[in-house]
């Protein structure tokens, strides 16, 4: 059976990891690997953690990032609402399982676009870095672009220029400089539905120049022949930053998204060490497969507990629902080394 929802101190079958650099973090939302399962990455059983309609207003909620605040859990979500249009929304949780959403979409107290309202807002990630917390999204400026606003308390939100001119999805900030940098990574794309994409990366002082871009990889054949884009903020660790990434392939039925990880240099984080060849969780449960866009797993943000080497990953389900799933980081990098294609 599940663990006790809110125990997340339980520490059964568990051995201490100082592979993560970063805090420790007792309550974090976890459940152990099934007897028998052979895979590294393994699913919450109660998914998904937040249905469709938690809200009045909302089609789907998926695509989301949780982060820890105080003695539980704080999240921007990506909610569509029943006339198509996305906005992002703020919620909050004792124990990273059961969410209560803000009827009201974020409102950006300052802003240099006008009213406080994003044109578009799908696809946040939130970042800690010092004492802000930084929100970057997907937002509509003449096309999709990376939006970036920051808070310190989750009630006032200040909206910075944007990263980039469009056409540009999947913003994800580091979670500290690197070499004096604000370091972000992004994919490059299209006005329409992408059906290309690779990963680079950027770099900045102040977080409003954004320069020294560089390449990071490409897609490769495959379940990431397609596209591919980087996920949830990276996890640091001693052998590289860890960043698990979606890759796309087209089939009959149509774009599949699936998850994979790669190992990124410390200090110069656009040079890839290892790579997955094979994909590390793909839709096969009905809630992936089956939604308004189905067979899509696509992950967005991670949890970290460093004295244990526990991660647990919030992914949005065709692009429906948001779901969790669980790993240890040593079996992670292990599989990344040990399956690794560049």
């Amino acid at each position: 059976m599940p663990e006790k929802k809110g125990t997340g101190t339980k520490k059964t079958g568990s051995k201490s990891s100082p592979t993560i650099i970063g805090k420790a973090l007792p309550n974090i939302p976890w459940e152990e690997k099934p007897a028998g399962c052979k895979d590294v990455i393994w699913r919450y059983r109660s998914n998904p953690v937040i249905p469709r309609n938690l809200l009045s207003i909302s089609n789907s909620i998926f695509n989301s990032a949780v982060i820890p605040y105080g003695p539980g859990y704080y999240g921007v979500f990506r909610v569509e609402n029943r006339a198509g249009g996305s906005s992002l929304f703020f919620g909050k949780s004792a124990d990273g399982l059961e969410w209560k959403l803000n009827e009201e979409p974020i409102r950006f107290t300052t802003s240099p676009y006008g009213n406080g309202r994003v044109a578009g807002g799908y696809d946040p990630r939130v970042t800690k870095i010092g004492n802000k917390y930084y929100i970057t999204w997907c937002n509509g400026f003449h096309g999709p672009t990376i939006g970036l606003a920051w808070t310190s308390d989750f009630k006032k939100f200040h909206q910075l220029e944007n990263v980039f001119i469009p056409h540009n999805r999947n913003g994800v900030l580091f979670p500290e400089k690197i070499n004096g940098h604000y370091v972000m990574l992004s994919r490059p794309s299209d006005n329409r539905h992408t059906e290309f994409g690779d990963i680079f990366i950027s770099q900045s002082r102040d977080l409003v120049y954004w320069g020294k871009h560089k390449f990071v990889m490409a897609t490769k054949g495959g379940w990431q022949s397609l596209k591919i884009g980087p996920g949830p903020v990276p996890v640091k660790t001693k052998q590289g930053w860890l960043m698990f990434y979606h890759g796309v392939n087209l089939t009959c039925n149509g774009m599949v998204y699936r998850t994979g990880a790669a190992l990124l240099d410390l200090e110069q984080p656009w040079k890839v060490l290892y790579r997955t060849a094979p994909f590390l969780l793909g839709p096969q449960e009905n809630y992936e497969c089956v939604g308004d866009v189905p067979n899509v797993v696509f992950p967005v943000s991670t949890l970290q507990d460093a004295p244990t080497g526990r991660i647990a990953i919030y992914y949005g389900a065709s692009d429906t629902t948001t779901c969790l799933a669980f790993c240890q980081v040593d079996e992670i990098l292990k599989f990344v080394k040990a399956h690794s294609q560049l």
